[in-house]
C-alpha cells in the first residue's frame, strides 16, 4: 500500500465505501467524514440499530432469527447489502453488544465486523472490554486496521 493512511489510500485509488452500523451507531461513518476530501469515495452510511432496520437493508429475516443480530452471518449480510445498495467497492458493517448489559444471551464486548469487497467478504470477531463508549471506539479502530490490512493484499476494484 502506497500510503500508511487508509483514508488517503482510498481517496488516491478512488475506492468507494459504504458503511452499515449497529453497535457503533454512526461512529464509523463519522471517522470517515472527519477526513477532508473523503466525499469523493465515501458514498453513504446507514445505522441499522433494530432488526427491522437490518431487514429493510436486505438482511434475511431467517438469518436474524437463526443466528441473531450479533453474529458472523448478520455482519456478513449487512456488509454485502450496503455494498450492493450503494454500488460501492467496499461495504463495511458492525454489529455487537456494547453494553452495559448482555444482549441475545451474548456477552458485552462481543462484536462482529465485516468488510465486503468485489470477490470476498471478510468477517472478524472482536472480544472487547471497557465501557460502552470504549467498546464502540475500539470497534471503529479495529475495522480501520482490518481495512488497512486487507488493502495491502487485495485489489478492491479493477
Amino acid at each position: 500500500m502506497k500510503s500508511d493512511n487508509i483514508f488517503e489510500y482510498l481517496i488516491e485509488n478512488n475506492i468507494t465505501v459504504a458503511t452499515c452500523e449497529s453497535c457503533t451507531g454512526g461512529l464509523l461513518a463519522a471517522a470517515f467524514t472527519d477526513v477532508p476530501g473523503i466525499s469523493s469515495v465515501f458514498l453513504e452510511g446507514a445505522v441499522t440499530y433494530t432488526n427491522e432496520a437490518k431487514e429493510r437493508l436486505g438482511v434475511k429475516c431467517e438469518t436474524l432469527e437463526e443466528f441473531g443480530a450479533v453474529s458472523r452471518q448478520t455482519a456478513r449480510e449487512m456488509a454485502q447489502c450496503i455494498k450492493e445498495r450503494a454500488k460501492s467497492d467496499i461495504g463495511i458493517s458492525t454489529t455487537g453488544v456494547a453494553g452495559p448489559e448482555p444482549s441475545e444471551g451474548k456477552p458485552v464486548g462481543l462484536v462482529y465486523t465485516a468488510i465486503a469487497s468485489k470477490n470476498k467478504t471478510h468477517v472478524f470477531e472482536l472480544n472487547l472490554s471497557g465501557s460502552r463508549r470504549e467498546i464502540r471506539e475500539e470497534t471503529v479502530k479495529a475495522v480501520l486496521r482490518h481495512l488497512k490490512n486487507i488493502s495491502e493484499t487485495e485489489k478492491f476494484h479493477e
